[in-house]
């Protein structure tokens, strides 16, 4: 094998967000730790946001996220560009505007250090799409590749947008289609057309600015990003955090089609059934097909963000991500809460 023809993949047990430690397991570790208190501090860890935000000022807050994974592809230049968006998007979930980021590094000694410089390329170039800058960072040798970033972004005050805002009667919007962690899965065994994971790099390569820029033009009154806690577990704890409850329309969810035919065949990746056993207990499945109930706990790597909208602005904003996202959907709704069930799948 040539220099440059490093499998990533092969050097690592588990892929992108799939190797996120589960939503209900990290609740329990970070249990009875003691939060101090700032009036500053916006968002902190024990919100379960995407960030945390730290007010600086009147008009400026800053938003602070980090998020490192190992190979989802075996092409270095592409997983860094991959886990370069992945890490963005939480600012953007926001509503915030990347502005600093550091690298966050682990490299086998054995790894070519060709690969290597793709890797950080990969990420470089993403980050600059983004509009940010790469300034420093923190490498360290492993057994396994891995590779992120911290990021710093700006947002103001007032435009905070959190996962614990939805209101009820608030319009559900989604901008990528589902499957990722699928589709990753099922290629590690050659079961994936050239097509189908082409569209995955392309998903994943995808940043979310277009989508944060949109959106804050907006009333939008909670948002997050899909990733490694699949869509029913972020919308759970969406759900549980407006004490709200939602009606999600399955039949307008954009399911990648192979990766639907995938989960029929039972390839699922372990994470689904981590996010299941964490959400299941809050979600009413009536009689969605059981494939399609495995790929709304699918883990996403890079995925789209889920907005709670002001039925007012929704029409709007839907027709606004239409043209400039890879798939604008139309989800669901938000209710009352009535006790029980938090999710209602429909």
């Amino acid at each position: 094998m040539a220099e440059n023809e490093v499998k990533l993949t092969k050097l690592a047990k588990c892929a992108g967000c799939g190797a996120k430690v589960g939503a209900g397991v990290l609740s329990q570790l970070l249990e009875g730790i003691q939060v101090h208190h700032d009036p500053n501090l916006l968002v902190g860890f024990d919100k379960s946001d995407d960030a945390s935000v730290y007010r600086v000022s009147d008009d400026l807050a800053l938003v602070q996220t980090v998020d490192f994974f190992p190979p989802i592809a075996d092409d270095p230049y592409l997983f860094g560009q991959i886990a370069a968006t992945n890490a963005l998007s939480d600012v953007y979930a926001m509503g915030g505007e990347p502005k600093l980021c550091l690298n966050i590094m682990a490299v086998p000694a054995k790894m070519p250090p060709s690969a290597v410089h793709d890797m950080l390329r990969g990420g470089y170039d993403k980050v600059y799409e983004a509009g940010a800058l790469i300034t420093g960072g923190h490498s360290i040798l492993d057994d396994e590749p891995k590779y992120g970033l911290a990021v710093t972004g700006f947002v103001h005050p007032d435009r905070v947008l959190t996962n614990s805002g939805a209101k009820a009667g608030d319009v559900l919007l989604f901008t990528k289609p589902l499957g990722i962690g699928v589709l990753t899965t099922g290629s590690k065994a050659d079961l994936v057309s050239e097509e189908s994971m082409e569209l995955a790099y392309r998903l994943m390569t995808t940043l979310n600015k277009t989508a944060r820029d949109a959106m804050v033009k907006y009333r939008v009154h909670a948002c997050t990003d899909v990733t490694g806690f699949g869509m029913l577990g972020h919308l759970y704890e969406m759900a549980q955090g407006s004490d709200v409850e939602v009606e999600l329309h399955t039949d307008k969810v954009d399911f990648i089609p192979e990766a639907l035919e995938l989960a029929r065949m039972g390839i699922l990746p372990e994470g689904m059934y981590r996010n299941r056993a964490f959400a299941a207990c809050g979600v009413e499945e009536g009689e969605v097909e059981l494939c399609k109930q495995d790929l709304l706990y699918d883990p996403q790597t890079a995925g789209g963000l889920l907005m709670a909208v002001d039925p007012a602005d929704a029409d709007a904003l839907f027709a606004e991500l239409e043209g400039c996202v890879p798939s604008a959907q139309r989800i669901g709704v938000v209710r009352a809460y009535q006790g029980g069930k938090r999710i209602f799948l429909k």
